[in-house]
């Protein structure tokens, strides 16, 4: 069912959500590997015969061409969903483990089981992907849900309001609408697990609000996330992969490359690249990106105009539209507001250096973010940029891609977040690994019980 928050039925509509939701997990219906499939099987149905209204919702809140829409939040969703789909039994199987000598005869193992009823807070940006994507491996995981849209995308927000309750089983997930205060109405009602996909400043609130009811807490947040070129690197393919990353959905991706840090002796060609790729890849497109609200156009073109270097590519913004055009700005001031803040749009700040060295100084020296990319054909340089770098995920040649790998689990660290999901790593995040020890009845041996003489204390310490 759907419900939108407001000071008179607040406290109600809380109250029949969780208690309808909690006694749905209480009866361990949502248990059985036959209803969870079927669950994920209903989310794939929903994204195949509901394609033209998620990208026009999308279109309506982001701006987005009807492909993009598809690339970023529908292909993504569904492939997520038939992952889990077809590995979920085995995810489901306990796992034996081994006993010490002190436990025998007997066996261990451990079981996954569904943690309860779980939030699942999602952003404006990717409204789809982020929020039915945590909502897979809850459902994987076989837990009744909580869905908080974002306020931010109010069209797209409303769609999966009215389409998540008429796919999916009504009494184990709900649809939530509101802004802040729902968020917080929400976390005040002690949930097994919270899932929050945002902004650090945003996450820091949901994590307090979740604190007095101590309920657990996975943060996927935002950050810096640099891109190196390396003097081993291609420019022209570097820029052609950054640029399509980079400025796909506005630039308002969590893990788009934020700034780049190129090899010194490459920096111009680079940038002469990266011209070049902006505008073969923009063929038909507006010359402004368009920015989802006024107050995000606003902190935008506040770090054009304070970034302290020079404006290659672009630089223009419309008031009229609030959209800025895509801008590529070299060696800005490191200090600067562009550099210090993650921009989350259309502005692409390039930085020369010295060596791959002081790139991954550089890197290090700020907090850890949430992706970083390097782009170079040496094998030692992958490797040691591996090692050096401190992320949430490392994409070597490439840059964002590795979110669309199942297998891979993704997550931030530090700012960036806490917690990982995708595939196999979202059904354990919201699945508790129940531990259990078998023993046998017989032998029941005296030694194992006080009073201990001299001889039985020795044997005890042997085997313990």
């Amino acid at each position: 069912m759907t419900y939108a928050l407001g000071a008179d039925s607040e406290a109600d509509v809380i109250d029949e959500v969780m208690g309808r939701l909690r006694a749905t997990a209480a009866s361990g219906r949502t248990r059985p590997l036959a209803w969870r499939i079927e669950q994920l099987a209903a989310i794939e149905q929903l994204l195949a015969e509901r394609e033209t209204e998620i990208a026009d919702a999308l279109g309506s809140d982001l701006g987005r061409t009807g492909f993009d829409a598809w690339l970023g939040d529908i292909a993504s969703t569904r492939a997520e969903a038939a992952y889990a789909r077809k590995h979920l039994r085995r995810w489901m199987r306990p796992r034996r483990t081994s006993v010490p000598m002190s436990m025998r005869p007997g066996r261990a193992f451990f079981a996954y089981e569904p943690l309860g009823v779980v939030l699942v807070i999602g952003p404006w940006n990717y409204q789809v992907y982020l929020t039915l994507g945590p909502l897979i491996g809850a459902l994987a995981a076989g837990n009744c849900a909580v869905v908080k849209p974002s306020e931010h995308a109010p069209a797209t927000s409303a769609l999966l309001a009215r389409l998540l309750p008429a796919y999916l089983d009504p009494d184990a997930v709900a649809v939530v609408e509101g802004d802040a205060s729902a968020t917080q109405t929400l976390l005040e009602q002690g949930f097994d697990h919270a899932f929050f996909t945002g902004g650090p400043e945003i996450g820091k609130l949901v994590m307090a609000a979740a604190a007095p009811t101590l309920t657990p807490v996975t943060l996927e947040l935002g950050g810096k996330s640099p891109a190196i070129v390396s003097r081993n690197a291609d420019p022209a393919i570097a820029a052609r992969r950054i640029v399509w990353t980079k400025f796909i959905n506005s630039g308002q991706t969590c893990i788009a490359p934020d700034y780049v840090l190129v090899d010194a002796t490459l920096k111009d060609q680079f940038v002469r690249e990266l011209d070049t790729a902006l505008s073969q890849m923009r063929v038909g497109a507006p010359r402004y990106a368009p920015i989802v609200n006024r107050r995000q156009y606003d902190r935008l073109a506040g770090l054009l105009a304070g970034s302290g270097g020079d404006i290659a590519v672009g630089g223009g913004t419309d008031p009229a539209t609030g959209g800025i055009e895509p801008t590529v700005i070299v060696d800005p001031d490191p200090e600067s507001p562009v550099m210090q803040e993650e921009i989350f749009g259309p502005i692409l700040p390039v930085l020369g250096t010295a060596s791959l060295d002081t790139a991954i100084e550089f890197v290090g020296a700020r907090p850890k973010p949430l992706a970083a990319y390097l782009f170079s054909g040496s094998r030692a340089e992958q490797n040691q940029a591996t090692a050096g770098i401190n992320a949430g995920g490392m994409v070597i040649n490439q840059a964002s891609l590795h979110v669309l790998v199942p297998s891979l689990p993704f997550g931030g660290v530090g700012n960036s977040g806490m917690g990982a999901y995708h595939g196999e790593w979202g059904f354990q995040t919201f699945s508790h690994r129940k531990s259990v020890l078998v023993k046998r009845q017989r032998p029941d041996l005296s030694l194992m019980y006080p009073p201990y003489t001299a001889r039985t204390e020795r044997l005890l310490r042997k085997v313990f």
